[in-house]
């Protein structure tokens, strides 16, 4: 691809800052919230379980999320030359092949963890891992889609983490409404994904990562994500209604409405405005998550 990277030292082993930034602690807190969504709306007390609650958290964020953006940097260390070269990896911080390193001890880490949430934990660690894999990895790197790419994300960003909780709290498989609403909110994370990525627009071109920017230019692909985000929440609130949920309902109704005004700022520079809608607009969509997880525990999960 012609990129080479401008390494800042000659480094043999990585720095310890380096291996956190690797690892991306802000990206954790989707997972874990949703994880936390899933606790919730099974019902369960937390008291019940509060080991497997605390185990779940790290595994979801540290861990599994910790180890995608490690995969993700390793695979997509050459785009990051383009993009982001100050990245741990093109950078030289984390040197050689540390990086693929890295990543592979923390997926044997979380099929480690997975192991003690029982059978529906551990399903569901295998099923992230491998996702996160598939995702980022040659010949698979699913990531070249922007349909395919993001919904796996949003799939594995909000609705397992949320089947997780429920299933580890219950013991069991979720209920139907639970696994439904879980589903939904995965969805619409998909436009979440393709907010984010925005900040890689130029490197996804030189690279032919076909993301929705890319394919549809920002604007367009700032309205559909829009609209991504949006109908699955109109669902939401649809169902908690015919479930006899008004007051639920009309809370996350009312946050739709808050997103609609953040998403008209969008629309007014998407590219320049997706990191502004990122700490805005998705903060309204994950608080209608946890009033969506309420309210499946007041039905009985």
């Amino acid at each position: 691809m012609g990129v080479t990277f401008a390494h800042k030292s000659d480094r043999s082993l990585p720095q310890p800052r380096a291996v956190l930034t690797l690892i991306k602690p802000i990206t954790w807190f989707p997972p874990v919230w949703a994880y936390l969504c899933g606790v919730v709306s099974s019902g369960v007390p937390v008291t019940a379980a509060p080991v497997a609650v605390l185990l779940g958290m790290v595994l979801a964020g540290p861990v599994v999320c910790g180890m995608s953006q490690a995969a993700n940097d390793w695979c997509d260390r050459h785009v990051d030359a383009i993009n982001e070269p100050d990245r741990p990896i093109p950078s030289g911080a984390i040197p050689g092949r540390w990086g693929l390193w890295i990543a592979l001890a923390m997926s044997l880490l979380a099929l480690a963890l997975g192991t003690v949430l029982g059978p529906w934990g551990f399903g569901a660690t295998v099923f992230g891992v491998a996702a996160a894999w598939a995702y980022s990895a040659e010949p698979v790197r699913l990531k070249r889609s922007g349909v395919l790419g993001p919904g796996l994300v949003g799939l594995c960003y909000e609705g397992l983490p949320w089947f997780t909780g429920a299933a580890v709290l219950s013991a069991g498989a979720p209920s139907g409404p639970v696994i439904l609403v879980a589903l939904l909110y995965a969805a619409g994370a998909h436009g979440i994904m393709t907010l984010n990525d925005f900040k890689a627009l130029k490197g996804d071109r030189l690279t032919g990562v076909r993301s929705l920017p890319v394919v549809l230019g920002p604007e367009r692909a700032a309205r559909v994500a829009c609209v991504v985000m949006a109908v699955p929440q109109v669902v939401v609130v649809g169902l908690l209604m015919a479930w006899d949920l008004p007051f639920h309902a009309g809370v996350i109704a009312v946050m739709l409405m808050a997103q609609g005004a953040a998403m008209r700022v969008l629309m007014r520079d998407p590219k320049g405005r997706a990191p502004w809608y990122n700490g805005t607009g998705v903060m309204l969509y994950v608080g209608g998550m946890m009033v969506a997880a309420f309210a499946l525990r007041g039905m009985g999960g």
